[in-house]
């Protein structure tokens, strides 16, 4: 029997290559090898917006996004959070037995708290439960997560097995961080400072629905310096970085042309932001084309939204069964 993998991303804006090579390719990957259950985390999401202007259109576009990739809704379960009430009824349960102190030492609530002290809402507070009522609904052992959800998921045991000692039950397993490749591709941002990432405003990431002109653009105006003064010396990070998307999504001797022209103080900076802008639109287009093509097809989208939300209800419904007899609920 496959083990089980749940994984979340919020509708909170466009996949960049940097989300494409750190999970969602793992994802399609994975799908094939496990039993997958991938969700759209619009119930997460109004922890930080609350009053979202179109939310309904940021989860279809992640929706669209995922297929578009090669998530394949009959070899996986994708759905939407909310269309699947029994998470908020599990999130209840394991509220009811989580403390108070536990949950502000989340550093995810510390950080919530400086970075929007106007709006220190109790869904912040509560984030790991929601987080592991997502983990537990499923019965799931393995979460594809990074360095930054680990707490997380240690309270997600925490909670499981709490919930497993009060009801003398071993209904929930314990779950654990997995990463199916041993190293992840990191992609770094066009603004020279670490990786690609929304934080750091459009012009940084490269999205997956770019237009070609989009992306020429961009990569024009990635930072660069003056050109190297030696034969072999180290290059600093912004240009690094350069070259590292270069390195994803360039044929090895092209990368090897252009490492050898800086090597030898004779590379020109325009010539290399331009190769490396026609790789990302040749890499690109494939991608973006099928965005175009599944964003039009409202009855696709609207049949695997229902077909995943019947999926993950069917395997939801079962542990909430399991968890009401135990607490006690019964019907009059």
């Amino acid at each position: 029997m496959k083990e089980t993998v749940v994984s979340g991303i919020r509708p909170t804006g466009k996949l960049h290559l940097g989300n494409y090579f750190g999970a969602v390719k793992n994802f399609v990957k994975m799908q094939y090898d496990y039993n997958c259950y991938f969700f759209i985390a619009d119930l997460h999401s109004l922890t930080t917006h609350p009053t979202p202007g179109d939310l309904h259109g940021y989860v279809k576009h992640v929706l669209v996004e995922y297929l578009a990739c090669g998530i394949n809704p009959e070899e996986t379960t994708i759905y939407i959070q909310s269309d699947v009430p029994e998470v908020a009824e599990l999130y209840l349960y394991l509220n009811m037995n989580a403390y108070m102190g536990e949950l502000e030492r989340s550093a995810s609530f510390k950080d919530k708290i400086r970075s929007q002290s106007d709006n220190v809402n109790a869904g912040l507070l509560t984030y790991p439960t929601l987080m592991a009522a997502d983990i537990l609904i499923h019965k799931a052992t393995k979460v594809p997560v990074g360095k930054d959800q680990e707490q997380h998921l240690e309270m997600t045991r925490t909670f499981g097995n709490r919930f497993n000692r009060m009801y003398k039950t071993d209904l929930f397993p314990e779950s654990y961080a997995f990463n199916y490749q041993e190293n992840l591709v990191k992609v770094p941002g066009l603004d020279g400072k670490g990786k690609m990432s929304k934080s750091s405003g459009d012009g940084s990431c490269i999205y997956l629905s770019d237009s070609p002109e989009v992306i020429r653009k961009k990569v024009s105006r990635a930072v660069t310096d003056a050109g190297p003064t030696e034969e072999n010396q180290p290059k600093p990070e912004a240009i690094q970085n350069l070259f590292d998307l270069m390195k994803i999504v360039s044929p090895a001797d092209t990368m090897a042309h252009f490492d050898g022209l800086y090597n030898k103080c004779e590379l020109r900076y325009g010539d290399f932001k331009k190769q490396l802008a026609e790789d990302m639109i040749l890499f690109n287009t494939p991608i973006r084309e099928k965005i175009e093509e599944i964003s039009k097809d409202t009855s696709y989208l609207r049949q695997v939204a229902k077909h995943g939300a019947l999926k993950a209800r069917e395997s939801a419904q079962k542990t909430i069964k399991e968890a009401r007899e135990l607490i006690g609920f019964k019907s009059f």
